[in-house]
């Protein structure tokens, strides 16, 4: 999956570039603003040292909303790749299977009302009673990229991949 991974990455750059280029060079609000615009919004009035302290204060606020969004941003790719990489968090994932269990079986799929698709990549099986909207707990491997699908409370796993 090395071609999603450079998706991934790339869709992650793509929403930081602009972030990272409006914090480089921000310019003075009066060289932002038409000289119409700074009059009509009584900017003209203010002093050097007032002015000053605007646009200090807008690019310490420019700084903080762009750490934020670079947060948010990040955050958000790592959680919707979530199973396709490793981004270094034992934390499970934790769904419902959408509609009926019933058992493992290698190459099913299993949907998750998150929306995510996995399929079994091992052979194990089990068998069950059919189990309707199952909570599942979906947990990365100590080593490599391998995630384990167990659902309820029983105690056997499912190696799975990520396939959506």
């Amino acid at each position: 999956m090395p071609s999603l991974r450079s998706l991934a990455v790339a869709f992650l750059l793509a929403c930081l570039a602009p972030l990272a280029l409006a914090q480089t060079a921000l310019p003075a609000i009066e060289k932002q603003m038409t000289p119409e615009e700074f009059k009509a919004a009584g900017l003209d009035k203010l002093s050097a040292e007032e002015l000053a302290r605007l646009n200090a204060w807008l690019g310490r606020t420019l700084d903080t909303e762009t750490a934020k969004a670079a947060a948010d941003a990040k955050q958000k790719v790592e959680h919707e790749s979530r199973g396709f990489f490793d981004f270094g968090s034992e934390e499970p994932i934790v769904a419902h299977i959408a509609g009926e269990f019933r058992s493992f079986g290698k190459g099913k799929t299993y949907t998750l009302d998150n929306g995510q698709v996995w399929q079994q990549i091992d052979d194990a099986e089990m068998v069950v009673r059919p189990m309707t909207s199952p909570e599942v707990n979906i947990k990365p491997a100590m080593t490599g990229n391998s995630w384990y699908l167990a659902v309820g409370k029983y105690h056997s796993r499912a190696q799975v991949k990520r396939i959506k």
